[in-house]
């Protein structure tokens, strides 16, 4: 006998996320043209009937590696965790901060730090952000930068 899951509360401010998204990858340090735009598309759905969140997103068409991100939450610390996964088959584990307004995603491993920090519009129907790396931790530079914007 299977019993339904509830919706994680812990996960309730996420909700603000749920939906299709246009994605647009810019300023980024390793393509060949540094100033040309990467198009893609993001969708953040409720998995397991809520228990987790899931991001799709990428493009194979412009060149990025497609990734799957799976958000949970530590209910007695509200630190969210995200396991990453993408085209190329890299697999990363990274920590998530979110405030309803300020989107960040960083990880700490030798040699490759790396950080998110993206800010929704006032109407919550945007977001614009940037990656950051580090091979130390100290020491940070551009990546490249991330735009959401909703679509559903």
């Amino acid at each position: 006998m299977t019993q339904d899951i509830q919706q994680n509360p812990a996960l309730k401010d996420l909700a603000v996320l749920v939906g299709d998204w246009d994605m647009e990858l810019s300023n980024a340090s390793f393509l060949p043209d540094s100033s040309a735009t990467l198009p893609g598309r993001a969708s953040f759905e409720w998995l397991e009937q809520g228990a987790f969140v899931i991001l799709r997103q990428g493009s194979e068409q412009s060149g990025a590696p497609s990734s799957k991100w799976i958000i949970g939450r530590d209910d007695s610390t509200g630190t969210y965790k995200l396991l990453y996964f993408d085209s190329r088959g890299v697999s990363r584990i990274y920590t998530m901060s979110f405030d309803g307004r300020v989107w960040k995603k960083w990880r700490e491993a030798s040699g490759f730090h790396q950080r998110f920090t993206g800010t929704f519009s006032d109407d919550g129907n945007r977001i614009t952000g940037s990656w950051e790396m580090s091979s130390d931790g100290t020491n940070w530079e551009h990546d490249f930068d991330l735009t959401y914007t909703r679509v559903g």
